[in-house]
């Protein structure tokens, strides 16, 4: 445990900083895994009420917790550029002042097969990669770490990102089923429902809800009419509208389409997208993501980023599927070279283990779902309607091609909640990606709209 000060909201605070490990333990009491976590703990006055405490995931499957860490939650953060592009290394971390300590104390939880975290047995290893495997070990940290802490006073609220939302879904159930009721969710990024992020034979529903971000994406570009190029909003209320409508008919509609309705469709698509008529006729209608950031900007010889598509790199082989994610190529190198630094130098955490920061640790991921698809937001109904105090903030990014905003509304518009509980959830957007923070005033943003939910969620 370390000792250190930051000026976070205008103030200074003193916390603690603690980087270990908890065991998974089944059971008959046998430790079968090790969870590498980092908290952070604001001291309080005797006797104050207690903090709120969050628990913070990222996802993947096999992403650590370095993004929310070491991006936007943390008392340090990666400096990166100011439109959260890669700066030249080295790599530096800086005083975050939009650190969400001065609001709750902080675990960030790497999950088995991520950071740090191992099974004890390699034979074990296995068993941790599966959806409900995932959910289990996880609630079982969060039980333990309450009651080794001395936390089980505390407000709790769970953060999430990505596949990390998912998770968290899961869990508030889950906790839920074991005396944990939780006070609020937190989900950046979301994918609950993965049919709608599943360009699958068959499933038509991401070609609608995947549409109005490549609009966002084509508008950040220049590359529609100038008349959809002057207002974002007005536009990417149009794309919204004709996604869930004409465009929605049409894929329903499949081989029944006349050619001229197919031609007047291809038009439309075309013009929403920024891509040429002959090109999204020879998709026959549907654009998956990977196709669309490596199109957009072939004419420059460039792809755009599927986590950020404002981000974008030179594309070596265009003729060839998709190689990488230009977000990815971006962020990768100065979050691993930053948590390696940081976990030794600043808070004295020694280990000659690999630290997974994204892959590496997760082999072949069971999703449970047999002639289905894997979805948890059955999970945050069941969960609501058993707490009904329990809030929702989802927080997502306009150019986000990985886990696109409309099929966040269309998941939330689907969990079967009555008109009372369904005001319990909110929504922000953000002018940025999948990772909204990584530039600097959606950071902002997204600390002043946590900090304000959670407080709010509190009061009531």
């Amino acid at each position: 445990m370390t000792s250190h000060k930051a000026r976070i909201g205008g103030k200074e605070l003193s916390y603690q900083a603690c980087a270990g490990t908890l065991p998974v333990q089944n059971d008959a009491g046998e430790t079968e895994a090790d969870i590498f976590y980092v908290s952070y703990r604001v001291q309080q006055p005797s006797p104050a009420k207690p903090r709120p405490l969050l628990f913070v995931f990222n996802g993947g499957p096999g992403a650590a917790s370095v993004w929310l860490h070491l991006g936007a939650l943390g008392p340090r953060r990666v400096q990166m550029l100011a439109d959260g592009n890669m700066p030249q290394p080295p790599f530096h971390l800086v005083d975050n002042a939009s650190s969400w300590l001065d609001v709750a104390d902080l675990v960030f939880v790497d999950p088995v097969g991520t950071g740090y975290s191992r099974a004890v047995k390699p034979d074990l290893t296995k068993k941790f990669f599966a959806a409900q495997a995932d959910i289990d070990s996880l609630g079982r940290f969060i039980r333990l770490y309450l009651t080794r802490n001395g936390r089980w006073d505390a407000p709790v609220f769970l953060v999430g990102e990505s596949y990390g939302t998912f998770r968290s879904a899961g869990l508030a159930e889950y906790l839920a089923e074991h005396g944990v009721a939780l006070n609020g969710l937190i989900l950046v990024s979301s994918v609950l429902n993965m049919q709608t992020i599943s360009f699958d034979y068959g499933n038509e529903l991401p070609y609608q809800l995947f549409l109005p971000s490549y609009t966002a994406t084509a508008w950040y570009h220049h590359k529609l009419a100038p008349e959809m190029q002057a207002d974002l909003d007005r536009t990417l209320a149009q794309a919204e509208q004709w996604a869930a409508t004409e465009y929605l008919w049409a894929l329903n509609k499949g081989d029944r389409l006349t050619a001229a309705e197919r031609k007047e469709i291809a038009e439309k698509l075309a013009r929403f997208t920024g891509l040429s008529v002959n090109l999204v006729q020879n998709r026959n209608l549907r654009v998956d993501n990977r196709d669309f950031a490596k199109e957009l900007l072939r004419g420059e010889g460039r792809i755009v980023g599927l986590m950020d598509s404002r981000f974008n790199a030179e594309n070596p082989e265009p003729g060839k599927h998709l190689a990488f994610d230009a977000t990815i190529a971006t962020i990768r190198p100065p979050f691993t070279s930053a948590v390696n630094a940081y976990l030794r130098e600043e808070l004295g955490y020694q280990s000659d283990l690999e630290y997974f920061v994204l892959g590496g640790g997760i082999g072949r991921w069971d999703w449970e779902a047999k002639n289905s698809y894997a979805d948890t937001g059955e999970n945050l109904r069941n969960a609501m309607v058993k707490n009904p105090y329990l809030k929702v903030l989802v927080a997502s990014g306009l150019f986000d091609l990985a886990t696109p905003h409309f099929a966040t509304d269309y998941t939330l518009s689907h969990l079967g909640l009555g008109g009372d509980l369904r005001q319990n959830i909110s929504v922000k957007r953000y002018r940025s990606g999948h990772m909204m923070y990584l530039e600097e005033d959606s950071l902002v943003r997204l600390k002043m709209d946590a900090a304000e939910f959670i407080g709010t969620t509190l009061k009531r």
